[in-house]
């Protein structure tokens, strides 16, 4: 017995630190400065008309009423983002797609000076925010989000799981957008490619490397 307790002591020693999330509530908007002066026209005439045809594709769970756009959640309730064009930190809700291996709902989140997306999850409506559109492995069984901008200064690879009725981050990899733009790929279920390209010349060859997940779960970077 004790030496079972030993081995699985052992085992939980190894595994990888990963931080779980259990999401957020929608925010209420609350008028706090100026009204953003392209707002309305910005949306009527062009971001709306764009995101019809998605919400069309998933009709009856999806729909837009003015400012506030409705997702279906279990159970037979709804949430509801409303867009908060005030100040410097306003924000605008747009729908982009339902993720099914993910079961969560993917929107794009855009600001005055920021650019997120929003993960409204179908099980229980709690949002997650990530910096860059969710890529899964082909397992399905983990997706990543890029992160590289220069303002706001952003230079981050996370690697999120599915955990109970929210997410994990499994891994947050450093890049260096500072001064490059970088993109990464899946190759294999553990194996992601990332390549990254001087901002400053985009004909000079930038840093290459590779990620891969070991037996440990940890991922372990390798190349210049």
């Amino acid at each position: 017995m004790l030496v079972r307790l030993l081995c699985l002591a052992i085992l939980l020693l190894a595994r990888p630190a990963i931080a779980q999330a259990v999401g957020e509530a929608p925010q209420t908007c609350v008028p706090k400065g100026a009204l953003n002066p392209t707002y309305e026209s910005e949306s009527q005439k062009i971001e709306w008309p764009q995101e019809a045809p998605r919400l069309r594709v998933d009709v009856p769970n999806v729909s837009r009423q003015g400012d506030r756009l409705r997702l279906a959640i279990d159970g037979g309730s709804a949430v509801e983002l409303q867009d908060c064009p005030y100040g410097d930190a306003g924000y605008q809700y747009l729908y982009e797609r339902y993720d099914d291996p993910g079961r969560f709902y993917v929107v794009r989140t855009p600001g005055l000076e920021d650019f997120v997306w929003t993960l409204v999850m179908k099980r229980t409506g709690r949002l997650f925010t990530v910096h860059g559109a969710p890529v899964w492995a082909s397992d399905k069984t983990r997706f990543l989000t890029v992160a590289c901008s220069l303002q706001p200064a952003r230079g981050t690879l996370s690697i999120f799981t599915p955990s109970g009725d929210g997410l994990a981050t499994e891994a947050e990899i450093e890049l260096p957008c500072a001064t490059e733009s970088c993109s990464a790929r899946w190759d294999f279920e553990s194996w992601i490619s990332i390549a990254c390209t001087p901002r400053d010349d985009t004909a000079k060859k930038g840093r290459e490397f590779v990620l891969m997940r070991g037996r440990d779960g940890k991922w372990n970077r390798f190349g210049r």
